[in-house]
């Protein structure tokens, strides 16, 4: 299979890695030279993944004309507030006959749009909807580019797709499980990145392990509610890319909304955090989106508000959990 994927962050890097060790030929796009030339005489991206030697199979270009020839699969990894962008950039050069998946997690700003939708899109009288598609799951890049054992979920509207999809990126040390809840899988992915700055706040204020155990719970709560309310499967949420991604972001090393949440914690601002971080913290400008999309739906979503808050109205983080606590009692199921 002749696959591209597009976007060399560290993400990208690693399912470039993944698929050229399902023995694909992989060419991998980058805005930048420097990155394109790390990877191709270097074999390693020491922008994003230092340390990690890529297969030398692995072609990277600049060029998406000459990076987009003849491709079956085109997986975007660019941020998602770029994907928008970066698929009209895309569009003029393909076929039409190509897969398109997106493996980026979050909601656009202005139009509340999953990045599936998005491409739909984006991509629109060129790639049917049925050949669009997502992938996502408890994966961080530093540990699926050492292929430590990782396990995802590739979705879909089609079957043949979503089948195309796990059948490209299985590998011994990369198992797929195939899903055709899209919005479900897209809605856990995405949201979860907020609860995890929130996860973070709770590390970094040192407010507590019982504490950080009710926010996974209420979290996944807040995520299911939403997700169930834009027609979602009940079931994806205590999958792979439900519980499984909340556990991982909010508990891992890896995790940079978890790392943006424990620095506002110990009191640091914003954009100072921000400034300092060498790659994307997704849940940022989802905050922004899963506030606005509750408010315009009338969806109760309690962290998510106290984290938009707390991120962009200054808004104290202890004050904020002291406000949660202190709401009004409850019926657990209900509520």
């Amino acid at each position: 299979m002749k696959v591209t994927v597009i976007g060399a962050g560290s993400w990208g890097t690693a399912l470039a890695m993944v698929l050229a060790r399902a023995g694909h030929d992989v060419q991998i796009w980058s805005r930048e030279q420097d990155i394109t030339f790390s990877i191709n005489n270097l074999h390693e991206n020491n922008s994003y993944l230092p340390g990690v030697t890529l297969p030398d199979s692995i072609k990277a270009y600049t060029d998406l004309e000459t990076c987009l020839d003849h491709r079956d699969l085109v997986v975007f990894g660019t941020p998602s507030h770029t994907t928008r962008e970066v698929a009209a950039r895309v569009k003029p050069f393909l076929s039409g006959k190509e897969i398109c998946i997106t493996v980026s997690k979050g909601i656009e700003n202005e139009t509340y749009m999953t990045m599936s939708q998005v491409l739909t899109e984006a991509l629109q009288g060129i790639i049917i909807e049925d050949h669009i598609g997502v992938l996502y799951g408890p994966s961080h890049a530093e540990e699926v580019s050492r292929f430590k054992p990782t396990l995802v979920v590739a979705a879909a509207n089609s079957k043949s797709t979503a089948k195309f999809v796990q059948d490209a990126f299985m590998t011994p040390m990369f198992r797929v499980y195939v899903n055709y809840d899209v919005i479900g899988v897209e809605i856990a992915g995405s949201v979860k990145n907020v609860i995890a700055i929130a996860a973070g706040v709770i590390d970094g204020a040192q407010i507590g392990d019982n504490a950080k155990a009710a926010l996974l719970t209420r979290g996944l709560a807040e995520i299911r509610r939403l997700g169930l309310y834009l027609g979602a499967s009940q079931d994806t949420f205590s999958g792979l890319a439900g519980m499984g991604d909340l556990i991982v972001t909010c508990t891992s090393q890896h995790s940079r909304n978890r790392y943006v949440g424990y620095h506002i914690g110990k009191g640091e601002k914003l954009d100072d955090i921000i400034s300092r971080m060498n790659m994307v913290a997704e849940g940022v400008k989802t905050t922004r989106s899963v506030y606005g999309l509750a408010q315009k739906l009338g969806i109760s979503m309690p962290i998510t508000q106290y984290v938009y808050r707390v991120l962009f109205e200054n808004f104290d983080p202890r004050d904020a959990v002291f406000q949660l606590m202190t709401r009004d009692p409850k019926e657990e199921v209900n509520a």
